[in-house]
Order: structure tokens, then sequence, then C-alpha cells
């Protein structure tokens, strides 16, 4: 946010290097968390591995009831990786001085841009591109003249309903983590001294959220990609 004081903005200026610098510094921290959690991998896990496992463990349990643990395995690094970058850029922006990249719309459109490629590219290798696309429409049985005019009218509205899939992911973190960074703002400027533990602990708590939320979301948009049957 122009004008706000930042530590990395006072060094790169309110502009584009602002952003870029704050996207440097997330990608720094996950890269020091995985050389912390590879450093000296024990079979008894502590410290940081310990962490990184129980996080990987957590994605895994929360694809399982969604899409299979088979596929909540296969799916891992995609997941995995989405949820630590977006958690650690929402969480940024919490600490004064910081901004949240998650608070800029380019971000968040091209994590909405990799989910959404990625697994139309996963149901057209599980299903092939037609029946990938035959899929988007279940009409059962009808008449085959009716069916053909029912298929004139659902298909654009499930290829809307796809293609509207990057606005909703993009949009609600993004217009979500904006809301937090304005409402640090104002905190700050209300008491810039003391800062209430209270609005930075709710804070915490969305950073979280959001971050779940994006995560099952794509482990939802990979299911239905790839047809799970309903035993999963």
């Amino acid at each position: 946010m122009e004008g706000i004081f930042t530590y990395l903005g006072a060094i790169f200026g309110h502009g584009q290097m602002l952003f870029v610098s704050h996207l440097i510094l997330t990608t720094v921290i996950i890269v020091l968390i995985a050389k912390m959690a590879t450093k000296s991998l024990r079979a008894v896990p502590d410290g940081t591995q310990n962490v990184v496992e129980a996080y990987l463990g957590g994605v895994i349990a929360m694809g399982k009831d969604v899409i299979g643990e088979e596929h909540a395995r296969k799916y891992l690094p995609l997941v995995a990786t989405i949820g630590l970058f977006v958690l650690i850029n929402n969480l940024i922006g919490i600490i004064p001085g910081f901004e949240s990249p998650t608070s800029n719309i380019n971000v968040t459109l091209v994590l909405a841009l990799v989910v959404f490629i990625y697994y139309n590219y996963e149901g057209i290798k599980a299903q092939g591109a037609f029946n990938y696309v035959k899929s988007f429409v279940h009409l059962g049985e009808m008449n085959p003249i009716a069916k053909f005019a029912m298929s004139l009218l659902m298909y654009p509205i499930e290829f809307v309903s796809h293609l509207s899939r990057i606005v909703s992911l993009s949009f609600r973190l993004f217009g979500n983590i904006k809301g937090d960074d304005l409402f640090l703002w104002v905190l700050l400027m209300l008491v810039p001294w003391i800062i209430p533990i209270t609005p930075l602990v709710l804070l915490t708590f969305m950073a979280f959220l959001q971050t779940f939320v994006f995560m099952i979301l794509t482990y939802v948009y990979l299911a239905g990609a790839i047809a799970v049957d309903e035993g999963h």
C-alpha cells in the first residue's frame, strides 16, 4: 500500500520493487525452512523437520477425504507448495513494517491460473480431452433432441463456471488479505505504539484460514477433474 512505511519500502521505494522485494523475502524464508528441515534428516524428527512433516501430514489428511489418499499424496507437492507460499505471504503482512504479497492481485491471479491450468491438464490426461469436456454436463436419459438442446444451453454455462474459478480463487484471497492489511493499517494509525494482541490473533487466524481455503479448493477442483468416484 503506497504511502505506508515498510522496511523494504525504505530501501526500494513504494513501487513495483516493493512488491518484488517482499516476494523475494517470502522465497528466501521458504528456502530456509526447507534447508533447516532437510539439513539433518532423522527417523525420529525434531525441530523444523518435525514441524514440516506435521504440515505435510496435515495436507495429506486434508486431501484424503476429498480425493483419496493415493491422489492426495500424488498432488502433495503442488498443494503443499502453494499452501506454504500463501501462508508465508499472508503472515508477512501481519508484522508491522512489512506488506503481504498476496494483497496484490497479480500474485493471487498467477496462483489461480496455476491451479486452473494444472487441474484441467490433469483432467484431460486422466479422461482424454473429449471425455473430460463431456463430463462437464450430465444430462442422463433424455430425448435426443431435448438432450442436444440442453447441451447447447448447459455447456456454455459450465465453461463460464470453470473460468469463474480463476476469479473466485484470486479475488477471494486478494480481497481478504487486502482487507486485513487495511485493518492493520488503521489499527497502527490509531495506536502506533501499543498493538492490541486480539486483532493480531484474529489476523493470524485469517491468514491460516485463507491458506486452508485455497488448498482445499485446489484438491476439490482436482477431484472433479479426474472424476474421483464417490467411494473417495
